[in-house]
């Protein structure tokens, strides 16, 4: 079921990896990549709890990094951008939810135990453990991706819709 929404998942990973790198090596680039996945994954599983969900945002896509790149100061639209088809693929509600999800424990481990009963979740047991209690080691490989201050822009764009939505209320039209 995840499959379907699996380019959105890894495109919003990639576009949080991208904005806020991880500084050590390959060990730390492993941990970090987990985390951001993990993140992007119960975000994406929220804003698309159904299979009707996860089919219409593959048919008309979720609307690209634009937004978030400007945001953030790496506009990528720029003449000597790269084409990055992948961009395309970045949902900025899920980019958004999943910064909420790194830099806030509490709404982290809300999301994940509000994933129980979805569709998403049928007939296997998820490990989200290094979003929701990350040890030292992973705090550290994911600094920048897990600090609040540098995350703030981009979590508070849509983190009263994520709080909404924990609190058992359907997504309203401003970030469905």
């Amino acid at each position: 079921m995840s499959a379907d929404i699996s380019p959105v998942i890894a495109s919003t990973a990639q576009w949080l990896l991208r904005s806020y790198p991880v500084t050590g090596g390959a060990l730390d680039t492993a941990l970090a990549q987990a985390q951001a996945r993990q993140a992007a994954t119960v975000a994406a599983w929220l804003r698309y709890p159904t299979a009707a969900d996860a089919a219409l945002v593959a048919l008309v896509g979720p609307g690209g990094s634009a937004r978030l790149d400007w945001l953030t100061g790496a506009d990528a639209s720029g003449p000597e951008a790269p084409e990055e088809a992948w961009r395309s693929w970045v949902d900025e509600v899920v980019a958004s939810w999943a910064a909420c999800l790194l830099t806030t424990p509490r709404l982290a481990e809300d999301a994940v135990a509000a994933l129980v009963d979805g569709e998403h979740v049928a007939g296997v047991s998820p490990d989200f453990r290094r979003l929701t209690h990350p040890d030292d080691r992973d705090r550290r490989a994911a600094a920048l991706l897990r600090h609040p201050d540098l995350l703030a822009p981009v979590a508070d764009l849509h983190r009263e819709a994520l709080v909404r939505h924990l609190d058992g209320d359907l997504l309203d039209a401003d970030c469905a």
